[in-house]
C-alpha cells in the first residue's frame, strides 16, 4: 500500500487492488501517478482539496482508494 498523511488523514492505494486504469491521475494529477503499473500518492492529503480527493476516490473502478 502507498499512502501520505497529514493532520490524521491520509490517502491509500491499495496496491493489490489497483488495475492502474490512470482515473485518479487523471481526476487528480496532483495526488496520484501511475508507476509500475500501480497507482501511486504523490502528494499529502489536503483539505483544501477534499472534494478533488474524494472525486478520484469514488471514481476508481476497484476502489483501491481510500481516505483514512
Amino acid at each position: 500500500m502507498t499512502e501520505k498523511e497529514i493532520k490524521g488523514k491520509k490517502i491509500v492505494v491499495d496496491e493489490s487492488a489497483c488495475i492502474a486504469c490512470g482515473t485518479c491521475e487523471s481526476v487528480a494529477p496532483d495526488y496520484f501517478k501511475i508507476e509500475d503499473n500501480v497507482s501511486k500518492v504523490v502528494k499529502e492529503y489536503d483539505e483544501k482539496d477534499a472534494k478533488l480527493i474524494e472525486e478520484a476516490v469514488e471514481s476508481c473502478p476497484v476502489q483501491a482508494i481510500t481516505v483514512e
